[in-house]
């Protein structure tokens, strides 16, 4: 035990230690590595509060804690740094507030029919040879939609010619808003939607007609050029795919029309599941990987042929010149590329780089990740929110960070100074760096994958070490030789040669999958994912020993992870109520013979589901139309659509047989009106495809769940109703079973993906088009 002068010392010893380490970190310039990350939390916290703060409330407490940070400019201590962090904090919560300003993307309210005309701005052939069409809509008939979206993506299920980028096009279509979240806390595809400006999704009933482009708006000169410039961009990725894909053919094709323009729908589905389960699907993202191997090739391409012209080298400097033209070359890359954030991201950071070479600076440093995460935040702060932000720059950072740990390493080589080992020691090296490379990579992106996606490649590392030979010497450089011969028509042999190292690939994608290696991690606790993403930031950023601090608090997050876990809901419920699924374990019991694969396949990553368990079909209990119908009767029917009536004691009796017949944790189904089950918990549900059945499933039932569109909030039963009306508002929806001193049967708790409706991407599922208005009182959940 230490004495009090002792402890004392020990005090100073250690404050010490820590300014020393901070004052070192600041003569390195370190401090600036954090601006993006301040910046960054500010955006996310904006992004998940229940409300939108005031626009003039955070500017106004921006500028105070701005005022509070130029005061204490000089002052030492904890107060100037928590000051300053402040300010970024709220700069980044401004910057987000600005971005969800100015896209104000219309987001459709409800599912609806409609005849849709409009400007063609983007379209995509999928692995079915079906046509994806990005349109802008210029008017909409039959009905008339009072909340018409901007933009909206639909699906042509014609194999015919497809309708040319700028033309106008013209057909019926089912269009619906962009699905929210599958379950609490998985993606909001309708927030990704509102800030890519895409506000509805459908398909085209039949074929769609062309037909003379719709006359623009009244929109000013900039934004005319702004949409002829798209156009014109759209047109250039379209003729390259296409190109790229005529020659090398089958998902070869697809995968490096994919490498140079990021549209991957024509790729098949087996394909990308075997890439993803060997670790190899970042190939297809437009990312570091394929800008580093595309501007490497050019610069030391150009600066080889360069040095062929005699004395050049003596006169300029070539060096300069080739990153020069590697420069146009990737800005021209990101052109075509689609605008994906790993691109972009890549795109600044080898801009950063090559604008170094100029200034002979060093090229690979933790100040440009830094710089283009600040350039990206800045313009987009929404990026931070999705995986691909998150997983680019986490791969990047911790290469760039093992990258200066490795080069300020001791010079020990381990192979002789024999100039016969060169060649050995290259290779070697090669293989080395290839090896760490993809081990930092994987691990550094592992609590990413784990927490967006439920799952980890087990064998990724393998894969990559397979693969990534081959898309370093023969996919990537052919690809680059093949895009600059192009315009002369000359790009035939280097594509041939850059589809066979593709065809290698998707070989060794196979072979790994087939090992069965993928690894389901469900849904990782909040704390746990937060805490480990922060260590990761910390073990980079840090040179000192202040980085042991990171890898601390990646321990306690995968602590947490170990010992906690996220909570097993008994039912869940997809958005439209047209899926339930009893969970029990690792077995999943749905109303469904063949569940939707886009929800499902979520749950079963999510809850680490492994067995689907089939409703029993129970065709001899369909309830016909009643065969006698009253004058009361007929009215109520002429009041839904001239739907006949059924014989309501046959229907309760059919229903009570569902409940008393059902198999143990199975649904029971009467094919197309209704399914039962009763639950391990005692909890009687009934799912009802047939609106007729609503009441009679209210007065059997504990919960009943339907896609109709209601216009009672409730059972009078006390039975629990989850319609499509009110799954509208809440979003997808777990029910957790609670203790209860009530009875035997544990209590019901429901927890919605929506808490909320006051947001912007989330707003429009209180309009109301009968009134043409929002239906603010039911915002709260």
């Amino acid at each position: 035990m230490l004495t009090a002068p002792r402890q004392r010392w020990a005090r100073i010893r250690w404050r010490s230690t820590i300014t020393g380490a901070l004052a070192e970190e600041q003569d390195f310039g370190h401090p600036f590595l954090f601006v993006p990350v301040f910046l960054g939390l500010g955006a996310l916290v904006w992004f998940s509060l229940a409300e939108t703060p005031g626009l003039l409330k955070l500017a106004l407490l921006l500028c105070v804690f701005c005022m509070a940070a130029g005061f204490l400019r000089h002052s030492p201590g904890v107060w100037r740094i928590a000051t300053r962090l402040a300010t970024l904090f709220l700069a980044g919560m401004l910057l987000a507030a600005f971005e969800t300003a100015r896209m104000g993307t219309v987001l459709l309210d409800t599912s609806v029919t409609t005849t849709v005309r409009g400007t063609v701005t983007g379209r995509e052939a999928t692995d079915k040879g079906y046509w994806r069409y990005t349109v802008t809509v210029a008017q909409t008939s039959d009905p008339t939609l009072k909340r018409a979206s901007e933009t909206i993506t639909l699906l042509s299920r014609n194999r015919e010619a497809a309708i040319a980028i700028g033309g106008g096009i013209e057909g019926r279509a089912r269009l619906s808003p962009p699905s929210g979240a599958a379950l609490v806390g998985l993606n909001d595809f309708a927030f990704d939607s509102y800030f890519k400006g895409i506000g509805a999704v459908g398909y085209f009933y039949g074929k769609p007609k062309s037909i003379a482009a719709p006359e623009g708006s009244d929109k000013g000169r900039i934004a005319r050029w702004r949409a002829q410039g798209k156009e014109t961009i759209a047109r250039w990725r379209e003729a390259v795919g296409v190109r790229i894909r005529g020659t090398i053919g089958g998902d070869a094709g697809a995968i490096a029309a994919a490498l140079v323009t990021a549209e991957e729908r024509a790729i098949s589905r087996p394909t990308i599941e075997a890439l993803r389960e060997a670790g190899l699907a970042h190939v297809l993202a437009i990312s570091g990987l394929n800008m580093v191997l595309a501007a490497g090739t050019f610069l030391i391409g150009a600066r080889t042929v360069l040095s062929f012209i005699p004395g050049l080298a003596h006169r300029v400097p070539i060096k300069k010149l080739a990153a020069a033209g590697a420069l146009i070359m990737v800005f021209f890359y990101i052109l075509i590329s689609g605008g994906a954030v790993s691109a972009v991201r890549s795109w600044i950071m080898i801009s950063i780089m090559l604008v170094a070479v100029f200034f002979d600076r060093p090229s690979i440093s933790l100040r440009n990740v830094a710089l283009s995460a600040l350039i990206i935040l800045v313009v987009t702060p929404s990026a931070i929110t999705g995986p691909g932000f998150q997983m680019s720059f986490a791969a990047t950072l911790a290469l760039v960070a093992g990258y200066a740990h490795w080069r300020e390493r001791p010079d020990r080589d381990l192979l002789p100074t024999n100039p016969k080992m060169k060649p050995l020691k290259a290779a070697g090296g090669f293989f080395a760096g290839l090896l760490l490379s993809s081990f930092i990579g994987g691990m550094s992106t592992m609590i990413y994958s784990a927490g967006h996606f439920h799952r980890l490649a087990a064998y990724g590392l393998i894969g990559n070490i397979l693969a990534m030979p081959i898309i370093s010497i023969f996919v990537m450089p052919f690809a680059l030789v093949a895009m600059l011969l192009m315009p002369f028509g000359l790009d035939y042999y280097p594509l041939l040669v850059m589809g066979q190292g593709l065809e290698w690939m998707i070989a060794i994608a196979g072979m790994v999958s087939s090992w069965g290696g993928q690894v389901t991690t469900g849904r990782v606790p909040e704390i746990a994912f937060m805490l480990i993403a922060a260590g990761g930031v910390l073990a980079c950023l840090f040179r000192t020993w202040l980085a042991a601090s990171g890898l601390c608090v990646i321990a306690i997050g995968l602590v947490v992870t170990w010992a906690g876990s996220v909570p097993q809901p008994a039912l869940v419920i997809a958005e439209d109520g047209r899926l339930v699924a009893m969970i029990e374990g690792d077995a999943a019991a749905s109303n469904r013979t063949q569940p939707p694969d886009f929800i499902f396949s979520q749950w079963q990553r999510a809850l680490r589901l492994d067995d689907h368990q089939k409703p029993q079909q129970r065709a001899d209990l369909v309830v016909k139309d009643a065969e006698t119908v009253t004058e009361e009767m007929a009215d109520t029917a002429a009041g839904k659509r001239n739907r006949p009536p059924i014989d309501k004691e046959v229907a309760q009796n059919a229903v009570r047989k569902l409940l008393a017949d059902s198999p143990s944790g199975r649904f029971a189904c009467i094919p197309k009106q209704v399914c039962a089950a009763t639950t391990r918990q005692g909890w009687k549900i009934v799912t009802v495809d047939d609106a007729r059945f609503v009441g009679i499933a209210c007065d059997e039932a504990d919960i009943v769940v339907t896609s109709a569109m209601l216009r009672f909030p409730s059972c009078r039963s006390g039975a629990t109703l989850l319609s499509g009306q009110s799954l509208r508002r809440s979003g997808a929806v777990e029910i957790h079973a609670v203790a209860s001193s009530i009875d035997d049967k544990p209590a019901m708790q429901l927890v919605f993906a929506l808490e909320q409706l006051h947001r912007p991407w989330a707003r429009h599922r209180t309009y109301d088009w009968r009134t043409g208005r929002f239906d603010e009182a039911e915002t709260d959940q």
